[in-house]
C-alpha cells in the first residue's frame, strides 16, 4: 500500500501529463492556455473522469498559487506609476465595478432575494480576468492601443478592489452581531497591519535586503523574498484579515526598492507553477452534470451577465470621454468574470452567503464567459461592424467632438494656416519628436490625439493639438487632411491604424501617407489600404542594433550604409516590390512643389486605358507626369500617345495647390 505522499506525487503527476497534452492542444488552435487549465481540470476532476483523489491537496498548492499571484500583483504595483494614470483607474474602475454591483443588486431585489446576496453577486461579477485580458492583448499588439490602456487602468482598479471587497464579505454574511464594532475593529487591523507594514518597508526590509543582496547569493535572496512574502500573510490571517492582503501588502513593501525586479524574476516561475495549479482546482469544482443538466439556464445568465458587464465597461470608458470605438472595444475586452471571482465565491461558499446550487451557476457561467474571452476579443472589430456600432460611433463623435475640434483649430469653413502642412495621428514619443521637428523645420502641422489627458498637458503648452479618433472622416475634414501634404499615423494599434489609412483614402487621394506598425507582415495591408510608406518597428530596430554591432567591429560607414541598404530592400521587397527606394537619394525639395503616386486600379480607375493626351493633367491641374510604374518596371519615355493601363502606378510632379485640385476632382468622379 502507498504511503500518502506517493498517492499525492502520482496524481500531481497526472495533472501534470493531462494538462501539458490540453495546452499544446489549445496552442495549435491559439487558445488562451487558462482556459487549457481549466479544461484539466474539468476532465481530471470527479464529475469528470474523476482521475484524481487529494482534490484538497491540490486545492492547497492553489493556495499557495493565489498568495504569490497577489504578491506578484503588489510587487508591480507602483504608485508613481499609478499616480500618472490614477483618473482612469480610480474614475473608470469605480464606475465600472460600480455600475455592475448595483445591476446585481437591483436584480435581486426585483426577484425578491436578498440585498447582502445581491451586493456579493455583484463583487464577483464586477470582476474581470486580468491574466486572460493581458495574454491577449500583449498577443494582439494592442496592449499600447487606447482601449488597451483604459482595460488595463480598469484591471489595475479591480485587483485593488478584491482586496476590500474579501474583508468585506464576512460582514455581509451576517457573521457579526455587531455591525458598526466589528467595522471600527476591522479598521484598527487595517491601521494596524499598514502602519507595521510602512516600518518595514521604511526601516527593516531594505536594510535586510541589502545585506542579503551583498551577499551574492541567489539561494538567500530567493529565501528571504519568500520569506516575506509569506510571513507578512500569515500575519494578516493572524489578525483575522485575508491571506490575499498580506501577499498583497508584502508585494507593496518591496515594491519601491531597487530590489522589486530582482524579486518578481525570482518569483514568477513558482507563480506560474502555482497558479496553473489554481486554475486547474477551479475545474475540478465545475460539476458537468449540473451544467448538461442546467445547460439553458446557465447560457441565458451567461448572455446577461456578458450584455451587463459590455455595457458597464462601455458607459465606464465613455464617462472618461473616449471616443466611441474606443468605448466599444473595451467593452469586449473586459466582459468576463475574473479569476479573484473564484476566490472570493470561495469565500462566499463558506461563510454560506452562497448555497452550492447558486456556487455552481457561478463556476459554470465563469468558465464560459473565459472560454469566449479570446474569440470576442479577436473579431471585436468585426462585431462593432456587424452589430452596427460603427455607425453609431460616427454618429455620437461627430456630436460630442466637433466643438472641441473647432476650439482647437478654427472653423473648418476659415481660411486658416491649414494648408500644406503636417497630420501628426497619434502624440507619443514619435508623435512628440515628429512635432519637434516639424516645429525646428518650420513645417506648419497639427495634432490629433485620444489621449484627455496628454491633449490637455500639451495644448497648454501651446501645441495645435485636438482630441479626437482619426478613424472618423469628419476629424480627418476639421484638420482639413485634403490640403495636407503628409499626414504621418504615429499610433500603436494596428486595427486602428487600417481604419484610419481606410478614412484619408475615402475624402484624400493626394496627401502623402506614412504609417507606423511593429511587425514587418503588417505592412502590406497597409500598403493595399492606400499609405505610401509604412515603416515597421520590427525591421528599423533590427537594422539600428546591426549597424552599431558593425560600428564596434570597426567595419567602414560606407560598408555599414550599404549592408542597411541591402536589408531594408529586401525586408521590404518581401511586402511589396514596388516599394523602392534608394537609401542614399536625396529628397526633392523645391518649395511648394511635391511628387505624388496614384494607383490606376485603386485612386483613378476612370484613366484607365486613356492616354496622356486625353487626361490632359497640364492643362486642366497643371501636374506633370514624371513615369509610369508597370509590372515592375519604369516607363519615362512619356509622350502623348502613352497609354495608361489598369495595374499602372502614375508618378506626378506640381504644386500642392494643384495637387489639392486634383484630388477635389477625383472625389467628385466618386472613386
Amino acid at each position: 500500500m502507498h504511503s500518502p505522499g506517493i498517492v499525492f506525487l502520482q496524481e500531481i503527476i497526472i495533472v501534470l501529463a493531462l494538462s501539458v497534452l490540453v495546452i499544446l492542444v489549445f496552442q495549435r488552435v491559439k487558445l488562451p492556455i487558462i482556459i487549457g487549465f481549466l479544461i484539466t481540470g474539468i476532465i481530471a476532476g470527479p464529475t469528470g473522469l474523476s482521475l484524481i483523489k487529494a482534490s484538497s491537496e491540490v486545492e492547497l498548492l492553489s493556495e499557495i498559487g493565489v498568495i504569490l499571484l497577489l504578491f506578484l500583483i503588489g510587487l508591480e504595483f507602483s504608485l508613481s506609476s499609478l499616480n500618472a494614470i490614477r483618473r482612469t483607474v480610480f474614475l473608470g474602475g469605480s464606475m465600472q465595478v460600480g455600475l455592475v454591483t448595483v445591476a446585481c443588486v437591483l436584480t435581486w431585489i426585483f426577484l425578491g432575494q436578498a440585498t447582502n446576496e445581491g451586493l456579493f453577486f455583484g463583487f464577483l461579477f464586477a470582476l474581470s480576468s486580468t491574466a486572460i485580458v493581458l495574454k491577449l492583448l500583449q498577443d494582439n499588439g494592442q496592449i499600447n492601443s487606447p482601449h488597451g490602456k483604459v482595460a488595463v487602468a480598469i484591471l489595475i482598479y479591480q485587483d485593488i478592489i478584491v482586496v476590500p471587497m474579501m474583508l468585506f464579505t464576512p460582514m455581509l454574511a451576517g457573521k457579526t452581531d455587531d455591525m458598526w464594532g466589528s467595522v471600527l475593529m476591522l479598521i484598527l487591523k487595517i491601521v494596524a497591519v499598514l502602519a507595521l507594514v510602512w516600518l518595514m518597508a521604511r526601516y527593516l526590509v531594505p536594510r535586510l535586503l541589502y545585506q542579503v543582496a551583498a551577499s551574492k547569493s541567489r539561494e538567500l535572496f530567493l529565501l528571504t523574498i519568500l520569506g516575506l512574502c509569506f510571513s507578512v500573510a500569515f500575519l494578516t490571517s493572524y489578525v483575522g484579515l485575508s491571506l490575499a492582503l498580506g501577499a498583497f501588502l508584502a508585494g507593496l513593501i518591496i515594491a519601491e526598492s531597487e530590489y522589486s525586479h530582482q524579486a518578481t524574476n525570482n518569483i514568477l516561475p513558482f507563480r506560474e507553477v502555482f497558479t496553473s495549479l489554481f486554475f486547474i482546482s477551479i475545474g475540478m469544482l465545475v460539476d458537468i452534470h449540473f451544467l448538461i443538466d442546467h445547460f439553458l439556464v446557465i447560457i441565458g445568465i451567461t448572455l446577461i451577465v456578458v450584455l451587463g458587464k459590455w455595457m458597464a465597461g462601455a458607459v465606464a470608458a465613455f464617462l472618461l470621454g473616449y471616443p466611441s470605438r474606443t468605448t466599444f472595444m473595451v467593452a469586449f475586452t473586459l466582459f468576463q468574470v475574473g479569476e479573484f471571482s473564484f476566490i472570493l465565491s470561495k469565500v462566499g461558499l463558506e461563510m454560506q452567503l452562497i448555497n452550492v446550487e447558486q456556487y455552481q451557476y457561478f463556476l459554470a457561467v465563469s468558465v464560459l464567459t473565459m472560454g469566449l474571452t479570446p474569440f470576442v476579443m479577436n473579431s471585436s472589430e468585426r462585431l462593432c461592424t456587424y452589430l452596427g456600432l460603427q455607425a453609431i460611433s460616427k454618429h455620437m463623435d461627430k456630436r460630442r467632438f466637433a466643438s472641441k475640434a473647432v476650439e482647437a483649430i478654427g472653423e473648418p469653413g476659415k481660411e486658416t494656416d491649414l494648408k500644406d502642412h503636417l497630420v501628426i495621428i497619434g502624440f507619443g514619443v514619435n508623435g512628440q519628436n515628429m512635432a519637434k521637428a516639424a516645429k525646428v523645420s518650420g513645417i506648419p502641422y497639427v495634432i490629433i490625439e485620444l489621449n484627455a489627458e496628454r491633449v490637455k498637458k500639451f495644448k497648454k503648452s501651446g501645441e495645435p493639438i485636438l482630441f479626437g479618433d482619426a478613424v472618423h472622416i469628419h476629424i480627418l475634414e476639421h484638420v482639413k487632411v485634403y490640403a495636407a501634404r503628409v499626414a504621418v499615423i504615429a499610433i500603436s494599434d494596428p486595427e486602428a491604424t487600417k481604419k484610419i489609412i481606410s478614412s484619408i483614402r475615402e475624402i484624400c487621394r493626394t496627401v502623402y501617407i506614412i504609417s507606423r506598425t511593429r511587425f514587418v507582415k503588417e505592412v502590406e495591408e497597409n500598403l493595399r489600404l492606400g499609405a505610401n510608406e509604412v515603416v515597421p518597428e520590427e525591421l528599423e530596430t533590427s537594422v539600428e542594433v546591426f549597424s552599431r554591432v558593425l560600428y564596434k567591429y570597426l567595419i567602414p560607414a560606407n560598408e555599414i550604409e550599404k549592408v542597411v541598404y541591402h536589408i531594408r530592400s529586401e525586408g521590404l521587397s518581401m511586402v511589396r516590390p514596388l516599394q523602392k527606394r534608394d537609401a542614399h537619394q536625396k529628397p526633392l525639395d523645391i518649395p511648394d512643389v511635391t511628387t505624388l503616386s496614384l494607383s490606376v486600379a485603386d485612386d483613378i480607375p476612370w484613366a484607365s486605358h486613356q492616354t496622356l493626351e486625353q487626361l490632359r493633367l497640364r492643362e486642366r491641374f497643371g501636374l506633370t507626369v514624371l513615369a509610369i510604374g508597370r509590372q515592375n518596371e519604369y516607363l519615362t519615355n512619356l509622350n502623348k500617345d502613352t497609354k495608361l493601363m489598369p495595374e499602372d502606378l502614375v508618378y506626378l510632379f506640381g504644386k500642392q495647390q494643384d495637387m489639392i485640385k486634383l484630388n477635389q476632382f477625383i472625389t467628385s468622379k466618386g472613386t
